[in-house]
């Protein structure tokens, strides 16, 4: 409550409702004099700050050590108390991806084709492309062969690659379109040629040309591609996330189809719940994978492998707390 002296009138200056007492029963604005003293406006701004900070870790503590609790609390509709969970949502997504973005996703993105090859595997490509090149004398397979034996050099897949024939690899095969064309052309004239009944649909048709694509720019670069893909993956994760929460609390909602005294309004607050507190795990999570990274000492290894599991744990509390059924049926549904 602010110290500003009330206005004589009783008409609310925001809504025109008469307004009983300090504060208009109808929006809620406090019934004070328009021209506020700068003094007043400082230690106004300084209360709010101080009042959402006492809530915040107030909300916190229980959030991290009280699995399940605050969501109990938000439907019985004790919830002036805390911090609005949609608020605390959007305060701490923020600062997740905000830090994520800044410290934990800049390392190099290491793929397997970038690891040097051990002699063994060196030797035992030399045996195949020696058998490969009885048949086939081309200028790449003797270009990869002269490599391989040059004990001077480190070697990885991706330089063999970049010698290769770009027909000869693939940077994505699921559907095996990649490694049957070599362009986008040549799948669509061939899919012309098909009768109506033996033509691909248009999902399959259009996962094929994508894949194609793909094997033509990062064919002898698959590096590149993976790096592409994850970088993609990383930017539109919040998006991701955001999307899932709903999807999240609608199989909620169907794992406890029975328990009539639960909207799917209780589920979505107990799935952004859950929500927050991953975030905030996962940043602790990269914190100790970091101090490895940097220190080289496995127990931070150990510690952030252990409290990633421990997630799972607090997820089955959570469960049990906020739906209050027996630990079988909590751990059945846990599983699922």
């Amino acid at each position: 409550m602010s110290h500003i002296p009330l206005r004589k009138e009783t008409d609310c200056l925001n809504c025109g409702a008469t307004v009983i007492g300090r504060y208009c029963h109808i929006c809620g604005q406090e019934n004070t004099v328009r021209h506020e003293g700068f003094w007043h406006i400082v230690k106004h701004f300084f209360y709010d700050i101080t009042h959402f900070d006492s809530k915040f870790f107030d909300t916190l503590k229980l959030l991290l050590f009280k699995p399940g609790f605050l969501s109990k609390e938000y439907v019985k509709g004790k919830r002036a108390s805390y911090l609005h969970p949609v608020k605390m949502y959007v305060f701490t997504s923020a600062v997740f991806f905000l830090l994520f973005f800044s410290f934990f996703s800049s390392g190099t993105l290491k793929v397997g084709t970038e690891t040097p090859l051990t002699k063994e595997q060196r030797l035992s490509m030399i045996t195949e492309l020696e058998e490969e090149a009885k048949t086939d004398t081309t200028t790449s397979i003797n270009a990869q062969l002269a490599l391989l034996k040059d004990t001077s050099r480190t070697v990885t897949v991706t330089d063999l690659m970049k010698l290769g024939d770009s027909a000869n690899f693939t940077f994505i095969n699921v559907t095996g379109a990649a490694s049957k064309f070599k362009s986008v052309a040549q799948y669509d004239s061939v899919q012309r040629a098909l009768p109506n009944d033996k033509k691909d649909g248009w999902l399959r048709r259009t996962l094929k040309r994508r894949e194609i694509e793909l094997s033509q720019q990062y064919g002898q670069d698959p590096t590149s591609g993976v790096r592409k893909f994850y970088d993609t993956f990383l930017h539109k994760l919040p998006y991701l996330l955001f999307i899932s929460l709903p999807l999240f609390a609608l199989f909620l909602k169907l794992l406890y189809i029975r328990r009539k005294e639960f909207f799917y309004f209780d589920h979505g607050i107990f799935s952004i719940h859950q929500y927050i507190f991953s975030f905030i795990l996962l940043l602790i999570v990269f914190s100790f994978q970091e101090l490895y990274d940097w220190l080289h000492a496995g127990v931070f290894n150990i510690i952030a492998v252990l409290l990633f599991l421990s997630g799972g744990f607090y997820l089955y509390k959570a469960m049990r707390k906020f739906y209050g059924q027996r630990r079988a049926k909590t751990i059945t549904k846990f599983i699922l």
